[in-house]
């Protein structure tokens, strides 16, 4: 029991901290004024339905209509059928019962499923489905049949839908497992009482807060205590403990201490450094993440570190030492989609196998669902990580408004010249009394020392003067040149 998880609560956003032997390993953020839609249920309006893409947009509710695909319309699979076309499912106006499965990111709207599901602590409740699935992360194939059977005598011959059983269900007892049962039944039942008396589009059930989401998925038999520095969030999560988990009750704990919780494991440092491009690794090495709508790209550099036997060692040992900090990056950034992880080339087939299996077992341990694909031709890693909430980063930045996005800014240089040849363009088309340059002090500096001849040289060109002007809230792409 080494594991730890702290809740900072404030009025305006709850962040939570999973720490593995004092090290944070993933960073959760929800704020008041954007809660995640992930495994709500609404009631939707069918807006648009496109044949040609084999989707249509639904009206839930949203500023931004919410997008479904025909793959994952539930009516459309069951059972084995041809699936049909979307067109032959779907039509304008209809009444549409859909949960979202993916966040909005970026510009692109919700994504949902016909397909209802409601996670318990130990089990996945499909209303629609009939069949009893086990985990994948459950490995052994006895232990997965008894569990399967277990659960099968616990529902009796009169049970409806299905269940998908959760890892943390290995250790439960049978009254555990019937609480989640009636629990998920009591939810169903609900949303279903709603459907009828509730138009279209709305909001029928929503998913768990934060707070209360961290006692049902994330804590577990590692867990040694969760600290909460709110009196009232810790008496919510108390209450709902008591009633659905009562092993993690005597995990919470009341943080009153007068050093902010976040400070105290220094936590805020490492959110910080979550967001910077650069992570230093502790052999001298270090990665460079680089996060674009497409893809992430982490490169892995030898940098200062230059070994004590040879060359090949010191790039395994930093490949090897990069395969375990990637992985928690991963986690701890929120990255998802594809990501290709370029790690120093090794000539030994032995040690890209040893550095491949160090990865792999390194990524097993994130909740959320990963393919690696191994060392491609050229000698790239690559995987995907199922993307359902922004990242880290998506979340508390945004693109430099000076820069915009594009992480660089152009020399000051570049922007005189442009100044030059928009006066030039300028006084072809108006005659005026003189020219004046409104520019960074960057910029203006440069004209007045390097660039001044080059001004000069300009105005015995035009026939008219040029005077200068520093605007200090402009940024260096900035200027203007006004016509006096």
């Amino acid at each position: 029991m080494n594991d730890e998880i702290l809740i900072n609560v404030t009025p305006q956003e709850t962040r939570v901290a999973v720490m593995q032997h004092g090290a944070v390993q993933e960073l959760h953020i929800e704020r008041g004024n954007q809660l995640g839609l992930l495994s709500n249920v609404y009631v939707g309006k069918v807006k648009r339905v496109l044949p040609g893409m084999q989707s249509a947009f639904i009206d839930i509710g949203l500023e931004r209509a919410a997008f479904l695909h025909v793959a994952d319309i539930w009516e459309n699979q069951r059972n084995g059928d041809v699936a049909q076309p979307i067109e032959k499912v779907l039509y304008e106006g209809q009444n549409l019962l859909v949960q979202v499965i993916k966040d909005p990111i970026g510009s692109k709207g919700a994504r949902l499923s016909t397909q209802i599901s409601f996670a318990g602590r130990l089990l996945v409740y499909l209303p629609q489905e009939t069949h009893i699935g086990v985990s994948q992360r459950i490995e052994n194939d006895t232990e997965r049949e008894l569990l399967r059977n277990k659960l099968q005598q616990l529902l009796g011959e009169n049970s409806h839908g299905g269940y998908i059983i959760r890892t943390l269900a290995e250790t439960a007892s049978d009254n555990e497992f019937l609480a989640d049962i009636t629990y998920l039944n009591k939810l169903w039942g609900k949303l279903q009482e709603r459907t009828t008396t509730t138009p279209a589009p709305a909001l029928l059930y929503q998913e768990l807060n934060i707070s209360l989401r961290v006692l049902r998925d994330f804590v577990g038999e590692s867990t040694a205590r969760i600290l909460v520095d709110s009196r009232e969030t810790y008496q919510r999560m108390a209450i709902f403990a008591q009633d659905y988990i009562a092993s993690a009750a005597t995990k919470l704990e009341h943080y009153a201490g007068e050093r902010p919780l976040f400070d105290l494991f220094n936590i805020e440092e490492e959110i910080e450094h979550a967001l910077s491009r650069r992570v230093n690794l502790k052999s001298g090495g270090y990665l460079i993440i680089d996060q674009t709508e497409a893809l992430t790209t982490v490169d892995v550099n030898t940098g200062g570190f230059v070994g004590v036997r040879s060359f090949d060692d010191t790039i395994f040992k930093t490949n090897l030492e990069a395969a375990q900090v990637i992985a928690r990056q991963l986690r701890l950034r929120n990255l998802g989609g594809i990501i290709i992880c370029d790690f120093i080339d090794m000539g030994n087939q032995e040690h890209r196998d040893a550095v491949l299996e160090e990865f792999t077992k390194a990524l097993a341990r994130d909740r959320t669902r990963i393919t690696v694909s191994g060392f491609s031709a050229l000698g790239l890693v690559e995987l995907t990580r199922k993307r359902t909430r922004e990242s880290l980063a998506r979340i508390l930045c945004e693109a430099c408004p000076t820069c915009q996005g594009r992480s660089q800014v152009k020399t000051a240089q570049t922007v005189c010249y442009e100044i030059l040849r928009e006066i030039v363009r300028e006084a072809r088309q108006f005659n005026a009394r003189e020219y004046r340059i409104l520019a960074s002090q960057m910029v203006i500096d440069l004209f007045l020392d390097e660039e001044s001849q080059s001004l000069a040289q300009l105005s015995d060109f035009i026939g008219k003067p040029v005077s200068l002007q520093v605007e200090a809230l402009y940024n260096q792409e900035q200027y203007d040149v006004i016509l006096m």
